[in-house]
């Protein structure tokens, strides 16, 4: 799932290209995009922050849908909403970076998510340009990368990045869950125990 820009994090389900489709996996009814956020707001998310650099400046969007996807090459992925004002940023530069946020940075969340003017994103956030990328100071961990690969998913589109600098601090990530932001502790103690 990814975060939109302007909205909470929100999942797509088209396929990827290039992938085999499987017999008999037809959606069933009543399976929409409400009872499909739904299911995944179960599966806790960190959330960062993707930021790039270009000519009129900085850009940058708020995600839950980025993962680790190889270690020989380093090798990280993006899920961009189709709409987000920062995809085109990336495509055009070719580099973005990932920050992943602390636990007390959600305002810094809604901040990147929402409609504001790119510029006004970064105001008062301090910042420093490493790899030609600007990567969020206060970030708990941030990995640059060199865009290599953008494969369409439906209404998002999927970034695939070569990592060509990261580093990582103490602290407790900031979780996205079941459509509030939360601390790992905040997570854990929000469901009753299981009956089953």
């Amino acid at each position: 799932m990814t975060a939109r820009a302007g909205s909470e994090p929100a999942g797509g389900s088209g396929a990827v290209a290039g992938s085999e489709a499987v017999a008999g996996t037809e959606p069933a009814a009543g399976n929409g995009a409400a009872r499909f956020r739904a299911v995944f707001g179960h599966f806790p998310t960190g959330v960062s922050v993707v930021t790039a650099l270009g000519a009129r400046g900085a850009g940058g969007m708020t995600a839950n849908a980025v993962c680790s996807l190889s270690l020989d090459p380093l090798l990280i992925l993006v899920c961009f909403d189709n709409g987000a004002r920062t995809l085109p940023l990336v495509r055009e530069t070719k580099r973005f970076g990932v920050n992943v946020l602390r636990a007390d940075q959600h305002r810094l969340s809604s901040v990147f998510a929402s409609k504001r003017p790119e510029r006004e994103k970064f105001t008062g956030v301090p910042s420093t340009e490493r790899d030609c990328i600007p990567i969020l100071d206060a970030a708990l961990a941030w990995l640059a990368r060199d865009l290599t690969t953008v494969v369409p998913g439906g209404d998002h589109t999927i970034g695939i990045g070569a990592v060509t600098a990261m580093e990582h601090s103490e602290g407790e990530p900031l979780v996205f869950y079941r459509g509030e932001y939360r601390s790992l502790q905040d997570a854990a103690a929000s469901d009753p125990p299981s009956t089953r």
